[in-house]
Order: structure tokens, then C-alpha cells, then sequence
């Protein structure tokens, strides 16, 4: 797990990069600077227990390829998930929160993402666990509207203008950010790459 110090705010944003690609670049770069983090965190997972594994790449080469590719040096890549012995999110985050008291943490997620985040595991623990930023991604945009996630929790949405001052919100409480979008997808890349 990085290091953080207490009082810092951190992003954590999970997920498989199977492989990693320009658009989860431009995520990281969005919640860096309309969250104002100090780090964040890619959580490369061992693999996700929504998704097919037959094509998941090894754990080290997603790794790799992480790094090479996230430039930014307040983006720190890492596989610790693995060494907690899990693979739900929201154990993950209760770890780490346990792990980290002082620190202000936020999870990341695009607005893919939103669309089916009532299908994981303890979902609902997550939203009452840390602030929770959604990026827009091309063609769920309207998933703030429509997902359970947004509807169960409308309450607790912040202003984007205020997306800034996010992880001084108690949990529940989330934003929604816009910006430039990527149509890359690691699905998309990973058949472009498969013999057809």
C-alpha cells in the first residue's frame, strides 16, 4: 500500500486495466484536479468477480503496463488488494480506511461503472464508506440520473462546483464530474488485439 500522510487526501481508483489506456489516464487526471488530491491510487485488482477471467492478463504484466503508462507522479499504481486477500471492493476499502484513519480517501470510478454498482458486493457499504466521485464516460452520461446508486443516494449529491472540498463530506456523499471523454475501452482494446 503507498504512503500517505495524515491529512492528505488520496483517490482510489480500482480496477482491472486489462490493459491500461489513455482514458483511464484522462479519468486520473480529471479527479486530480477537480478533487484537488494529493495522490491517487490505481488499485489494479486480481481480477473482478463481475467479469470473465479467460482473458485477464497476469497480474504483473497489468502492473507494468500501469506503470509505463501513468505519468503523473501523484499516481501511484499498485496490486495491494492482492495481499489482503480479497477481491469485493468494499472489504478492500474498509481495510484500507482501517489502515489509513487520517487519511481523507475518495473512490473514483467512471460513469460505466455507476450503471451497475448495485450488482457489487455490499454496495451500499461503499456510498456510507468514503465520498465517491463518478467521471464521465462516453455513452453513461445520463447514469447519474438513472442508476440505483443515484437514486437510492440523490440526497447526498455535491454540486460539481463543488467537487473540490468532496472529502470534507461525510460519507454518504458523491459528485459527478465532467470533462473530456475517451472512447477507449480495455474491452475494445483486448478484441482489437484478438485474432479474428
Amino acid at each position: 500500500m503507498p504512503h500517505a500522510e495524515a491529512g492528505m487526501v488520496v483517490g482510489l481508483f480500482g480496477g482491472s486495466f486489462n490493459p491500461p489506456h489513455e482514458g483511464h489516464v484522462l479519468v486520473s487526471d480529471i479527479a486530480l484536479r477537480k478533487l484537488g488530491l494529493d495522490q491517487l491510487w490505481w488499485m489494479v485488482t486480481p481480477g473482478n468477480p463481475l467479469k470473465n477471467h479467460s482473458n485477464l492478463a497476469p497480474l504483473a504484466e497489468r502492473l507494468a503496463w500501469s506503470e509505463a503508462i501513468a505519468r503523473d507522479p501523484r499516481v501511484k499504481v499498485t496490486a495491494f488488494e492482492k495481499t489482503l486477500g480479497g477481491s469485493y471492493t468494499a472489504k478492500t476499502l474498509a481495510r484500507v480506511k482501517a489502515l489509513n484513519p487520517k487519511v481523507h480517501f475518495i473512490w473514483i470510478m467512471g460513469a460505466d461503472n455507476l450503471k451497475t454498482f448495485d450488482r457489487w458486493q455490499n454496495w451500499q457499504g461503499i456510498a456510507n464508506t468514503f465520498p465517491i466521485a463518478v467521471v464521465d464516460r462516453p455513452g453513461a452520461t445520463l447514469s447519474y440520473l438513472s442508476s440505483k446508486m443515484a437514486q437510492r443516494f440523490a440526497f447526498a449529491r455535491v454540486d460539481e462546483d463543488d467537487a473540490g472540498v468532496l472529502w470534507k463530506r461525510p460519507a454518504p456523499a458523491w459528485t459527478f464530474l465532467h470533462g473530456p471523454r475517451s472512447t477507449l475501452s480495455s474491452t475494445a482494446l483486448r478484441d482489437a488485439k484478438s485474432p479474428s
